[in-house]
């Protein structure tokens, strides 16, 4: 009896622990600002037909460049799941300059991390990739989002044996992965 009570407040421990790490990493006023119904593969035809769109796009990071103006992030397009997060390389449709007036250290905006961008789109530049031009379009950063660690989430599964003696993959139940905080970087 003591085990099946601990182990109940163990699971409730675990879903408000990822609950919490769920939230959208943009603000929900700049959301509201954003124009849904306008994709990443539809400013890319053509970027200057919506300068000054509100715009929440994300990807992989494929380079970081500082000036005296601020940094430049060259980003691998990729869609965004229902938390913001951007998915796998494997959907990209393309890439875009996310453009900040801040510094932004490239030891943390490194190739490979994931980052979610809000911001309005403020034109496009061509500029050579591999042996063809390239026109990328241009979002001005208004909010950042680094994901610093794996984003993990919580599923539920209806078929909880919640009277088995042992919880696991076999009789199903909540799985998945949770917000674990800060990785640490091999450096």
């Amino acid at each position: 009896m003591r085990e099946h009570r601990f182990s109940r407040w163990f699971l409730f421990s675990l879903c408000v622990l990822a609950a919490s790490g769920c939230a959208y990493p943009i603000s929900k006023d700049l959301m509201q600002e954003a124009n849904k119904d306008l994709t990443f593969s539809m400013v890319l035809q053509d970027p200057t037909a919506y300068v000054g769109s509100i715009v929440i796009w994300g990807g992989e990071i494929i380079s970081t460049t500082n000036s005296e103006n601020g940094t430049e992030i060259l980003v691998l397009d990729t869609p965004l799941d229902h938390w913001g997060m951007p998915q796998g390389a494997e959907y990209s449709q393309g890439r875009f300059i996310a453009k900040s007036t801040q510094f932004l250290d490239p030891a943390l905006y490194k190739v490979g991390k994931k980052i979610t961008v809000g911001g309005e789109v403020t034109g496009k530049v061509a500029r050579p990739l591999g042996k063809m031009q390239y026109t990328y379009p241009v979002v001005g950063v208004e909010q950042l989002h680094l994901w610093t660690h794996t984003q993990y989430r919580l599923y539920y599964n209806p078929y909880w044996n919640w009277y088995a003696p042992y919880y696991g993959p076999h009789y199903g139940g909540i799985y998945g992965e949770f917000d674990l905080g800060e990785e640490e970087d091999e450096r």
